[in-house]
């Protein structure tokens, strides 16, 4: 169905959404209210597999006691310029929005900053958190071993590390910021999850068996490889995005790796982020000057015959959100009836959905 056909929900009735269930499933306020900003932050960006699609997923974990819904988030041990945050096992957004934070204000202090988190469990889209840096005028770099194991290595039939994504968020002057928000493998599990709930096929080239076949059928893809971005190149991306934010921060990588489909077991996922200060190496505005040049050359360069317009990584989700915060959030009819049934198992009021 396409997205002009499909119902819609506010921003504002989405945030109600989430904050209530989370809350109703033992988070405290703030932190369902600020959980809830950052699975809409994809949604309105168009990362349709992380943001409500996620819900039930997580609700389900903090009710078996895989998530503690009152976390203690804090410091293990830090530097000048590092730090290393113990989530509690606490919702993967509230220990990265912490990081985040801590990345920013060390990073403001001595012109980059290193964070590491352990304890930690899925955090959602990482452009959510590369852009806090952007933000404040500093690029952003955001790193995550993700919470199965999709990928063998290269020319291997054994999964042994994960979709392992990675984001950057760079400012502009006047231009939509440029926010590259990538998994190492060539689909998502997120992207793999939604092809299935639509009843669609998956593109050939993304998935294959053990034997090295094609994959297309989304409900086989759950036992089967997800092949890497740049074949060997995208496994070494992935491999060392786990052993930078996982194996450095103490969390489990390959075979250690705590599944998010077992809801009663405890996170032990890794991630890091780097805030980088621009006015360190010169001055802010003529640095944004010089994106925005880069930015528009891209944008306006030659497109290919049937192509509309070239774009930089990060304009088209932006402009997603524009559209999306001024129509609706769109959602799948089978997504509405399974939050439906969340909110009935929780006792509170549905997502309030129009035309």
């Amino acid at each position: 169905m396409a997205e002009t056909e499909t119902r819609r929900f506010s921003l504002a009735a989405g945030r109600r959404f989430i904050a209530s269930a989370l809350g109703a499933s033992g988070l405290g306020e703030a932190d369902a209210d600020a959980v809830a900003d950052m699975m809409l932050f994809a949604d309105l960006r168009g990362i349709d597999s992380h943001g409500i699609v996620r819900l039930s997923g997580y609700v389900a974990r903090v009710k078996a006691g895989g998530i503690n819904p009152r976390p203690n988030i804090r410091i293990a041990r830090e530097t000048l310029s590092t730090a290393l945050v113990e989530g509690d096992n606490g919702m993967g957004h509230l220990v990265m929005r912490f990081a985040a934070e801590r990345a920013i204000e060390k990073a403001a202090r001595t012109g980059v900053a290193w964070v590491g988190t352990r304890g930690s469990n899925h955090a959602g889209a990482g452009a959510c958190y590369a852009t806090m840096p952007q933000a404040r005028d500093m690029i952003g770099f955001y790193l995550a071993v993700a919470n199965n194991n999709h990928m063998a290595p290269a020319d291997g039939i054994e999964a042994l590390v994960g979709t392992n994504p990675v984001a950057v968020a760079i400012p502009t002057q006047d231009e939509p910021p440029i926010v590259l928000d990538i998994s190492t493998t060539a689909i998502s599990a997120g992207k793999v999850r939604l092809a299935l709930d639509r009843g669609e096929k998956l593109p050939e080239g993304l998935v294959m068996d053990h034997e090295g076949r094609a994959v297309t059928d989304p409900k086989k893809a759950v036992d089967a490889l997800f092949l890497p971005i740049g074949g060997y190149k995208g496994f070494g991306l992935s491999l060392v995005f786990s052993l930078m934010g996982s194996a450095l921060n103490g969390m489990g990588t390959g075979r250690d790796t705590v599944s998010i489909d077992d809801v009663s077991a405890a996170g032990n996922t890794g991630q890091a982020i780097m805030a980088l200060d621009v006015k360190a190496f010169g001055d802010v505005a003529d640095f944004k000057r010089r994106i925005d040049k880069v930015a528009r050359d891209i944008r306006t360069s030659k497109p290919m015959p049937g192509v509309s317009e070239v774009r930089y990584p990060g304009l088209h989700g932006h402009r997603t959100a524009l559209a999306r915060e001024r129509n609706g959030i769109p959602i799948a009819a089978h997504l509405a009836q399974n939050l439906d049934k969340l909110a009935a198992s929780l006792g509170i009021a549905r997502l309030e959905i129009g035309p």
